[in-house]
């Protein structure tokens, strides 16, 4: 049995992990804005679940939330940095007040909760870091510029975390999901801008024809994702990146033969800048 603290655990990605997590025997801390949104989602989770209120956003919430968590289970062996927002507008479209909210919750949020978790996991030499990141923190597409570039940050500080905990006995999982059934697409959790430029109808306004048309109808299963992460956890040698969903294979796929096919085509410039 080991702890699990979850932010972002009222509704979706967070919800169904704590449940997947209680559902395994784990004591779970799930944390939300509003923690009485969890209760009212696991009425009968019993001691094993600790609900706390968390705003990524404020580092002291942040603390007395680990601070609960230790108190009440001793330890923390299990982060999942779920807790997130999104935007699907062009870059250009996208103003800076949007763009900075965005990131003080996908980039500087998880780097808080991190920050105030990590000390207990380097002093147990144990345990598991798993950052959720997207489909579009590989593979971006017109609409997601802003969105995808939060996930590519949280891409590369965990990549780069990975090499930095291992040595510590500290796992570090990607979980890069594809398009889920959950509410993210509802505009409580997606923002979809308010200055709209004519010039990108037939790419980003096409996205969010898509978007709204996929809304409740996404070809993932949260409840077997949430499944498939916590059975990561219990992996020996859990992967750095877990990919879930058949759209996200197929886009990865996609970019890594265009990635080989464009370097390839342009190697000789490469190795044309080197000295003599």
């Amino acid at each position: 049995m080991s702890v699990w603290f979850i932010t972002g655990s009222s509704r979706g990605f967070g919800l169904e992990i704590t449940r997947a997590a209680l559902a395994a025997g784990h004591q779970t801390v799930a944390t939300a804005r509003k923690a009485d949104a969890v209760r009212e989602q696991l009425p009968d989770a019993g001691d094993a679940l600790l609900a706390v209120p968390l705003d990524v956003t404020d580092p002291q919430s942040i603390q007395a939330a680990v601070d609960a968590a230790v108190e009440r289970f001793g330890r923390i062996d299990v982060l999942v940095n779920n807790a997130g927002t999104g935007l699907l507008a062009a870059v250009e479209e996208s103003d800076d007040a949007a763009v900075r909210a965005i990131y003080e919750t996908n980039v500087f949020g998880p780097l808080a909760v991190q920050r105030a978790v990590l000390p207990l996991l380097r002093g147990q030499r144990s345990g598991h870091v798993i950052n959720i990141s997207s489909i579009v923190g590989f593979a971006t597409a017109p609409g997601w510029g802003i969105y995808a570039s939060t996930k590519f940050a949280v891409e590369g500080f965990t990549e780069t975390l990975n090499a930095e905990l291992a040595p510590l006995g500290v796992h570090v999982t990607l979980v890069e999901p594809g398009f889920f059934r959950t509410d993210f697409l509802d505009p409580a959790s997606l923002h979809t801008g308010t200055d709209v430029i004519d010039d990108y109808a037939a790419t980003v306004g096409t996205m969010r024809q898509t978007a709204a048309g996929l809304n409740h109808a996404q070809p993932g299963d949260p409840n077997k994702a949430a499944r498939a992460i916590v059975d990561l956890a219990a992996a020996p040698e859990p992967p750095l990146r877990l990919q879930l969903g058949a759209d996200t294979l197929q886009a990865f796929e996609a970019k890594l033969d265009n990635f080989r096919a464009e370097m390839d085509a342009w190697r000789h410039v490469a190795l044309s800048t080197d000295h003599d």
